[in-house]
């Protein structure tokens, strides 16, 4: 199993530098950022700058979106980085919930995410790709070998039908066995529909990380309330899907869904940071089985038993007060266990 570290590109740069160097010493492989231009600094700059201090760290967005960047743009991008240092990037991408309706604008359909995958992943790759009415153009000066795996955020079950077939990664944003099951299955099944082998997409769990010094009701307490925010932010996504499928429509789990009954609102402007007011609905169950919380064995086990279901990496979302202690635990406690 490989391990990533997701971060918020907060400012200063230099302190995600810092982190994102400190993850690649404690054994973390891939270094993630949130990608919503309004809310956090531009990502892409900041990617530069792990890359050159960083040697082995895989970097890339959870998630871009095809909306706010052109596709040409965003191709360009990748393969101006992975031209300067080696096939080192990830496209994560996704409907673009914080992006987009923080700029006013609906998230994007299934449609022009797909579109947009088969012309990014095509460009960044020196191949051909037609930009819409006829537009066919090609980057003459990517080199040889270049490559840009595109992976996919999904929770519906048309997105995750979506993924199956045509992403290189499927991104799950929720550590839930139960769900995660549901989810990967719902991924390898329709790639082996279409053809492909369901092994060869990458299946990446990314949630929040609280490791603590033991199992006390006091430190669970503070682990929880520093992890709220994801079930606010999963949210979103699941208040979408119940718009469009119903409750208990049985095209998405009742465990996935029932949570989100007592939501009532959702300011963009605490988005994934921990203390969210609007994050008061997500009972501690939610938090428990969408986040990993507590000492280091807690940790091990959820991971064992996620590893069993198929999942190729888990990335720690750190948005709370233990950003440093997390990734040194990790390095120290958790990844060797886990890879011995």
């Amino acid at each position: 199993m490989d391990f990533g570290l997701v971060l918020q590109t907060d400012p200063p740069a230099s302190a995600v530098v810092d982190l994102m160097k400190r993850a690649e010493r404690s054994g973390f492989t891939y270094g993630w950022t949130f990608d919503s231009c309004v809310l956090w600094q531009e990502p892409f700059v900041i990617y530069s700058r792990i890359l050159a201090e960083t040697e082995r760290l895989t970097v890339g967005p959870m998630v871009t979106n095809p909306g706010t960047r052109t596709w040409e743009v965003t191709a360009s991008t990748f393969a101006t980085l992975n031209d300067m240092y080696g096939n080192r990037t990830v496209c994560g991408i996704g409907r673009g919930d914080s992006a987009m309706r923080v700029a006013g604008r609906k998230p994007n359909t299934l449609a022009r995410i797909s579109d947009a995958m088969k012309v990014i992943r095509a460009l960044a790759r020196g191949e051909e790709a037609d930009l819409g009415g006829g537009s066919v153009v090609r980057f003459p000066w990517v080199r040889d070998g270049a490559e840009l795996p595109v992976w996919m955020a999904a929770y519906g079950p048309k997105a995750l039908k979506m993924a199956g077939e045509e992403a290189d990664g499927f991104i799950l944003q929720l550590a839930d066995p139960f769900l995660t099951e549901w989810m990967v299955k719902a991924v390898r099944d329709a790639a082996m529909a279409a053809g492909r082998d369901p092994a060869a997409v990458k299946i990446c769990v990314a949630a929040p990380a609280y490791v603590t010094a033991d199992d006390s009701p006091q430190a669970l307490a503070h682990a929880r309330e520093q992890c709220r925010w994801f079930g606010g932010m999963v949210g979103n996504h699941v208040a979408d899907l119940v718009a469009k499928y119903g409750a208990h429509s049985g095209m998405v789990p009742d465990a996935l869904t029932e949570y989100i009954k007592a939501r009532e609102g959702y300011d963009y402007a605490h988005h994934g940071r921990s203390g969210n007011p609007d994050t008061a609905f997500v009972p501690d169950e939610i938090v428990d089985r969408f986040c990993l919380l507590g000492p280091p064995a807690a940790h091990l086990e959820k991971l064992s038993a996620l590893r069993e279901l198929g999942v190729d990496q888990f990335a720690v979302y750190a948005m709370h007060d233990a950003k440093e202690s997390v990734i040194e635990a990790y390095g120290r406690d958790v990844i060797p266990a886990l890879h011995a």
